[in-house]
């Protein structure tokens, strides 16, 4: 009984129960986006769009005005840098992006070390500030929940199609460009509501582990789609809980739990794997 009651123990602070619904939410937000990026091997654009978007994080907080105005505006000024210069063949987008948000998470970190007034602002944006939840941020990052949810089942077969094979997919009369760049406003969308609550590093994470882990469950295009959500929400949910009893970070938890499930999910598909190999054998 007296465990049962020590469980139970944080969810009578409200912080962290914004916490708890927040994190959860954007763990299977992210875990839902991420099965494009690892399909369509976009895996360094999320990671490159969430440090990138810091340094405007951190240009706000600096010049103290509205963080979605200065990120947001950071943002689509990195898409437009990365879209030109990755133009260039000699170059290439992977090359674009690295350029592009190595230099604007720079200027985030210098921007941290030169104004200490702003650096506790600037830290959240970088590892998180979940305990720091308002109910703003709830309603902000499932309403993007929600958004994304409702164009992906809107969408579903143009992106299933441009995904799997877009050069048949553009011959084939869908607008593969402009899926695209549906699914990269959709990211950036993801990356700005839920950056400054589970921060820019675990972003990156929800983003690929999740999606990752499913691909390795799965071939199905369809159960990957509810299974990255389910790993994303579930880690979130188990490793905020873990974080309160353990005393240890929220963000550096979950991600762990991310980390072992993969782990986990690589060992049982090489299991699968080598039997299925040896049943063959024996044909």
């Amino acid at each position: 009984m007296m465990f049962a009651i020590d469980l139970l123990e944080p969810y009578g602070f409200q912080f962290f129960r914004n916490g708890l619904v927040v994190a959860t939410i954007a763990g299977a937000l992210c875990g839902l986006l991420g099965v494009f990026v690892v399909l369509r091997g976009m895996s360094y654009i999320g990671h490159g769009l969430s440090h990138a978007v810091f340094g405007g994080a951190a240009a706000s907080a600096v010049l103290q005005i509205n963080f979605f105005i200065g990120a947001g505006i950071w943002g689509i000024v990195s898409g437009v840098l990365i879209a030109r210069v990755s133009r260039r063949r000699v170059i290439g987008a992977d090359a674009a992006i690295g350029v592009v948000t190595t230099a604007s998470f720079a200027l985030g970190l210098a921007l941290m070390n030169r104004y200490g007034q702003a650096s506790k602002s600037i830290e959240a944006v970088l590892f998180g500030s979940v305990l720091g939840v308002k109910v703003g941020d709830i309603i902000a990052v499932s309403a993007v929940a929600l958004l994304a949810l409702a164009v992906i089942m809107l969408t579903y077969r143009k992106l299933l199609f441009s995904t799997f094979d877009p050069d048949v997919a553009q011959v084939s009369g869908v607008r593969v460009s402009l899926v695209e760049a549906m699914l990269l406003a959709l990211l950036s969308l993801t990356i700005l509501v839920t950056m400054r609550v589970i921060g820019t590093l675990l972003i990156s994470a929800l983003l690929v582990i999740p999606a990752a882990s499913a691909r390795l469950t799965t071939n199905s295009f369809s159960r990957m789609l509810w299974i990255a959500p389910l790993i994303g929400g579930v880690t979130c949910f188990v490793g905020m809980n873990l974080s309160y009893f353990l005393d240890t970070s929220a963000s550096a938890t979950i991600i762990l739990l991310d980390a072992l499930v993969f782990i986990v999910a690589y060992a049982t598909a090489g299991a699968r794997s080598r039997i299925r190999m040896a049943s063959l054998g024996h044909l």
